[in-house]
């Protein structure tokens, strides 16, 4: 039997989730949705044979969905994730898990009181084989400890409405995740610098931005976040360890040779770039529902990140190294 989904937010990334649990994933299929765009989702309920709802509230409520995933407006993350959280039905939450740290935490502490993990967030870059195979190769120890990383995000451009602080929460978000899940450690510092700026940025984004961490056990990463580069999507990530390196490559399936050039082509865009890294994280989203255990990035994972993303921008402001300041994990995400 399908599971039901119900999906809050049918913008660009919503309508790809759609499209993708209708047509990809095994066993599930969406039955209603809602958007403050009354007309449009409307008219896309009908086309799919799904119900809409007025609010994400009612959609939570409905005996239609069996589970949510929020795909709406940032700011209105939190209210729909706790919501479901009280209905006991588990949910996906494209990051951020909230706007805030404390947002973040409040989901933690009604997940723990509830006693049972429901909540996932969209941290896509796990399900990535490369970052996969890395981190087995991490893991392995083939080459000894991993001592340092060489990262960066790279976007071909960036539009008026792209700021300084964005680079952090929208775009180095990623990395702060799924370096953490590499390693299996938390982070102790990060210090920012802000490099010479690229002409073709506007006045209110710094571009490029480099960002210097250091985890509990000493491996030091250095992320370039460099969203005008003009040339592609271009997404590196190399561990250096003691006997060896290994690192991404981008996964373009043919080469070039033409004018006296021998080349291989960059992603133009993620969605080109992490295409079946989607497919995957939600096609095994809706198999660990089934099982009754939810083994995704967590709603801990979406604070923690949160707590980093904060730190990273008081070393913008500071220019100082700060501390990463995380409690405990609680026992139920361990």
């Amino acid at each position: 039997m399908e599971i039901k989904v119900g999906v809050i937010g049918t913008g660009a990334i919503g309508r790809e989730h759609i499209k993708r649990l209708n047509g990809k994933v095994q066993g599930a299929v969406v039955t209603a949705i809602s958007d403050i765009d009354v007309a449009g989702a409307t008219k896309l309920a009908n086309e799919m044979n799904a119900t809409f709802f007025k609010t994400g509230e009612e959609l939570i409520a409905s005996e239609e969905v069996d589970v949510v995933l929020v795909t709406s407006w940032d700011p209105t993350h939190e209210q729909y994730v706790l919501e479901s959280i009280k209905q006991g039905k588990y949910v996906f939450c494209e990051k951020p898990l909230a706007t805030d740290s404390d947002g973040c935490r409040r989901i933690v502490e009604a997940e723990l009181a509830a006693g049972k993990q429901l909540v996932q967030v969209g941290f896509m870059r796990r399900y990535d084989r490369g970052y996969i195979e890395l981190k087995e190769a991490i893991e392995s120890k083939k080459f000894g400890e991993a001592l340092m990383l060489h990262c960066a995000h790279r976007n071909p451009s960036a539009d008026s409405n792209y700021t300084t602080p964005m680079a952090i929460s929208n775009t180095a978000i990623h990395e702060i995740d799924v370096l953490r899940w590499l390693l299996e450690e938390d982070y102790d510092t990060v210090q920012m610098i802000l490099p010479k700026k690229t002409k073709n940025t506007h006045e209110k984004l710094h571009d490029p931005q480099l960002l210097i961490f250091q985890t509990k056990s000493g491996v030091t990463i250095d992320l370039e976040v460099f969203v005008n580069c003009r040339f592609g999507y271009d997404i590196k990530c190399d561990v250096v360890c003691e006997t060896g390196e290994i690192g991404l490559v981008d996964p373009v399936y043919t080469k070039i040779k033409s004018e006296g050039k021998n080349y291989t082509q960059v992603s133009p865009d993620w969605q080109t770039r992490f295409i079946e890294a989607y497919d995957y994280e939600f096609q095994l989203w809706i198999d660990s529902i089934r099982r009754g255990v939810i083994d995704g990035p967590s709603a801990w994972d979406g604070y923690v990140a949160s707590i980093t993303m904060v730190a990273c921008h008081d070393s913008r402001e500071s220019g100082e190294k700060v501390k990463i300041e995380i409690e405990e994990r609680p026992d139920m995400y361990n």
